[in-house]
């Protein structure tokens, strides 16, 4: 079994977060530098520059938000555009198989929840030991089984 990690924890696709915010703060960088020292573009333009540059660093921030935190009373579950707030005794497992693109949750209503959070994508190991964890606390304080 896995070993329990201390509560609180977050769980987070923490390279893919990096290389988005990287990639997002050097295109908005790139296209305000544009904006500002092309001297052939009118101020319509340059605002347009500047607000794409927003745009793309809006989208890519909002790619970066996944994440799950555990804590003593349950699991919060933070999605691209949504947040859930589920206890224990509503987890019944956590499944990562080959091939899922992240864990989901199947829950004690009959409904399973994605868990962005924790991707294999391009940190696969972090990505097993994660759901792993997670797994781990949800046998040991929820009514869960596992799913492998």
């Amino acid at each position: 079994m896995t070993e329990l990690p201390p509560l609180p924890v977050t769980f987070r696709p923490k390279r893919t977060r990096a290389v988005l915010v990287t990639v997002g703060v050097a295109l908005f960088v790139v296209l305000t530098v544009v904006a500002v020292t092309v001297p052939a573009i009118g101020a319509g333009e340059r605002v347009s520059f500047v607000f794409t540059g927003l745009l793309f660093l809006g989208v890519l921030l909002l790619l970066s938000r996944p994440h799950v935190t555990a804590d003593e009373g349950g699991v919060t579950v933070v999605n691209l555009t949504t947040r859930r707030r589920l206890e224990w005794a509503e987890v019944l497992r956590v499944n990562l198989r080959q091939g899922d693109p992240w864990v989901s949750l199947d829950l004690a209503d009959g409904t399973s929840l994605p868990v962005m959070g924790i991707q294999p994508g391009i940190a696969r190991e972090r990505a097993i030991a994660d759901a792993g964890a997670l797994r781990a606390l949800a046998e040991t304080r929820g009514t869960g089984q596992t799913v492998r």
